[in-house]
């Protein structure tokens, strides 16, 4: 609407009353300096009017300026909150945004149940790769890992090289027991994972298979933001903490080492074996160890068989290829023999 327009609907009534006044004029029934003055306020006060609806268009402008302004920096903001919260586990990315959980130096005790993994020999494995193909399988690595991990609602604490640690029980927890039956789950799943995984890493020039260690710990915790205000990292620490570490560097490739704590919380829910106690770590006692045991990762790595009362019983992926190809000439060689001392005694059966 213009500002002609405009003044023009709202002195509509104003002007019906000049009309009135001119025609009192020209009838003799009122003067005409009174006319002239009312015509005067009648134009001041339209030229008013008419300054308040120009500077009112001018800012309804600016409004509308405004407005697209802050919904492109909202846009903006929301580009670069995405791109932030890579750097940030889900959980602690929504609390922060969600206002649930304030980004101060606070911390609290919780018990946790916390995960280590490590890429046995990474370094001396890849070390003769390109450089681009290390990181692209490291990436696609971490990545799968990391997706495992966030299906089961693990908190992602940290990436140390091809290390991952994560935790459950804060900011979001099941309860301990779920929590830590739920940990043994989803690593039980990563180890089965990598093994499907090593079927394409030859194309990447490794002549050696990579082998997982996994050490899981629960128990009390610290857990919250540390640092200073300039730049916080939420993380756990404690005695649970080292205990997983220290597992997780004494496990054998391809396994699963759990505290005891752990495996109270799980062992009527996942079957597990305890393995030998182990008098070494540093700057503790004797810990016993357990390890969970999958249907699916046992098919695909343990040989187990009885002969007779005897009972054969190894995990053939800690083997390396000179040790699978002599096992495997072994094993025929043996073979030969039973097939032999069958036939034997089959023809000695049909003589009596």
């Amino acid at each position: 609407m213009s500002s002609k327009e405009s003044s023009g609907d709202i002195f509509e009534h104003e002007t019906t009353v000049l009309e009135s006044s001119l025609a009192l004029v020209k009838a003799g029934e009122a003067s005409q300096d009174d006319h002239q003055s009312l015509t005067k306020e009648y134009q001041k006060l339209l030229k008013t009017t008419r300054r308040i609806i120009k500077l009112s268009d001018k800012s309804e402008q600016r409004l509308n300026e405004l407005s697209h302004e802050a919904q492109e920096t909202n846009r903006q903001l929301e580009g670069l909150s995405t791109q932030l919260s890579k750097y940030l586990s889900p959980q602690i990315y929504q609390s922060i945004f969600s206002g649930s959980k304030a980004v101060a130096r606070v911390s609290s005790r919780k018990k946790l149940t916390v995960f280590f993994s490590d890429l046995c020999s990474f370094t001396n494995i890849v070390e003769d790769l390109e450089p681009e193909d290390v990181a692209e399988m490291l990436n696609l690595y971490l990545g799968t890992m990391t997706e495992i991990a966030l299906k089961y609602g693990a908190t992602v604490d940290k990436y140390i090289g091809d290390a991952v640690m994560l935790f459950f029980g804060d900011p979001e927890s099941k309860g301990v027991k779920e929590d830590a039956v739920t940990c043994v789950n989803m690593a039980m799943e990563m180890q089965h994972t990598l093994a499907e995984m090593r079927d394409n890493w030859h194309h990447y020039g490794m002549q050696q298979p990579l082998e997982m260690r996994i050490g899981i710990a629960t128990g009390f915790c610290t857990v919250g933001n540390f640092g200073s205000d300039l730049r916080l990292e939420y993380t756990a620490f404690g005695a649970t903490v080292n205990t997983a570490s220290r597992l997780e560097t004494s496990a054998d490739p391809g396994d699963i080492l759990m505290s005891f704590d752990t495996y109270s919380l799980v062992c009527d829910r996942v079957p597990c074996e305890e393995l030998e106690t182990l008098h070494n770590l540093k700057g503790m006692g004797p810990v016993r160890t357990f390890r969970p045991i999958s249907d699916d990762i046992e098919a695909a790595s343990r040989l187990s068989f009885e002969i007779g009362s005897s009972v054969v019983n190894t995990d053939i992926a800690n083997l390396s290829p000179s040790e699978l190809q002599a096992a495997k000439s072994a094993l025929e060689k043996a073979s030969e023999k039973v097939e032999a001392h069958l036939k034997e005694k089959s023809a000695q059966e049909t003589l009596l």
